[in-house]
């Protein structure tokens, strides 16, 4: 009994070093260490990366502060209900929340830090980073260096062409709206949140070398233009558009052309390995809550800053406003079908419509970050945390809708 049982565990040894070397033949052994090391993302994870930094203004704008924390917090009363908590500070601790920023026509009502985390803090974006790379492609068109949305992505990366010529046949605008047609695996460790090997957000998130990624291994798996999927390979893509086009760093042209204009607070932007300096353009930008808030300023303002055009109005329309012409049910059923209120996808940010024609607009990121923009009411929200259990972008939602009733009253 007992030898069959060292022989039996012998086996699955011999089995699981022969899995893992096959993963890092595929893959590299550096991206099976990390996989096995930090599996799921949380908002620690830029510490074991390289990071450039991002510099920022050495003058900008400053919001006034006017606080009304009590009105803020009772605007979330639901969701600390529903979560079955006794008080808004439970619900911050248990939600893991490590920030809340709410500001009405550029007055602070509302700027805590919880779980340890201060206004000093580095914030991690998870997917907000979207929303920046998007910002740069609209900088690109601004400064010539794109011609417009509808260039083919192999203007600027030739050689996928040789390897597919379907690649031709995708847009910058099928890239920003999430409908280029790429082949994305998405799987989990039954019963888990945890990816397996293969799942392609654990790939693309901890390959050493993700350019060559991009450049040998992505396939095409549908028609371009006819299907929505969230694929952060569609964000690196246009990452590497973005420095193919301007021949510089997506970090560099990010302080030159929004970080030194408009933010207080220096960033940084992970990259995939020293060797390769390749930023991870779909989640790992690490800045400041507060200057998320201004992010979310400049694009409920149109893309003016002080009476500086930072970014085309034009440009701030599309990204943000939802596009009538894409059918509805291209979109996941959970995205609100033909209702009049629903969510929407544009150019790497997020919307939603109501029933009396307004609109709401967000960049949103993985375990809680959170830009979430009320035009109509002027109103910016910035959420971060590290933790979906208690917290979703839903709940700004409900606080909007909550704030549109009370106007109506």
């Amino acid at each position: 009994m007992i030898k069959a049982t060292k022989i039996i565990l012998l086996t699955l040894l011999v089995l699981l070093i022969a899995f893992l070397a096959i993963l890092s033949i595929k893959y590299t052994p550096t991206y099976v260490y990390r996989l096995i090391t930090m599996n799921v993302a949380d908002v620690y994870d830029y510490k074991n990366f390289e990071n450039r930094v991002i510099e920022a203004s050495k003058d900008t704008f400053q919001f006034a502060e006017k606080l009304d924390e009590s009105y803020v917090e009772s605007l979330f009363s639901d969701r600390v209900a529903q979560s079955g908590f006794g008080s808004f500070d439970e619900w911050a601790g248990k939600s893991q929340s490590t920030a809340l920023i709410f500001i009405r026509r550029d007055t602070i009502l509302y700027e805590k830090y919880f779980n340890g985390f201060s206004r000093d803090s580095y914030f991690h974006s998870q997917s907000m980073a979207k929303s920046f790379i998007s910002f740069l492609i609209g900088a690109a068109i601004d400064d010539g260096f794109i011609p417009g949305v509808d260039d083919p992505m192999t203007k600027y990366i030739p050689e996928l062409k040789q390897r597919d010529p379907n690649f031709a046949k995708i847009t910058l605008r099928d890239l920003l709206q999430m409908r280029s047609g790429l082949d994305y695996y998405e799987g989990y460790f039954p019963g888990t949140h945890i990816h397996l090997p293969w799942h392609d957000e654990a790939i693309g998130y901890y390959h050493p070398n993700v350019r060559k990624l991009l450049l040998e291994k992505i396939e095409i798996a549908r028609e371009p233009g006819k299907t929505f999927q969230y694929c952060n390979y569609n964000t690196s893509y246009l990452g590497l558009i973005i420095e193919r086009a301007t021949q510089k760093t997506v970090s560099h042209y990010l302080q030159e052309k929004l970080w030194s204009q408009i933010m207080e607070y220096d960033a940084l932007f992970s990259i995939d390995s020293k060797e390769s300096g390749f930023e991870y353009m779909p989640s790992r930008l690490i800045a400041r809550a507060i200057d998320y808030a201004r992010f979310g300023r400049l694009f409920l303002n149109d893309g003016n800053w002080e009476g500086r055009q930072i970014i085309s109005k034009d440009w701030v329309l599309k990204s943000t406003r939802e596009n009538k012409s894409i059918p509805r049910d291209v979109y996941p059923y959970w995205l609100g079908g033909d209702d009049c209120k629903h969510t929407y996808y544009s150019y790497q940010w997020w919307g939603d419509t109501t029933c009396d024609s307004t609109f709401r607009f967000f960049a949103n990121g993985n375990l809680g970050q959170t830009i979430y923009v009320i035009p109509d009411k002027e109103i910016i929200i910035v959420h971060c945390g590290n933790s979906l259990m208690y917290y979703n972008e839903g709940d700004l939602m409900r606080v909007a809708d909550k704030i549109d009733a009370q106007s109506k009253l």
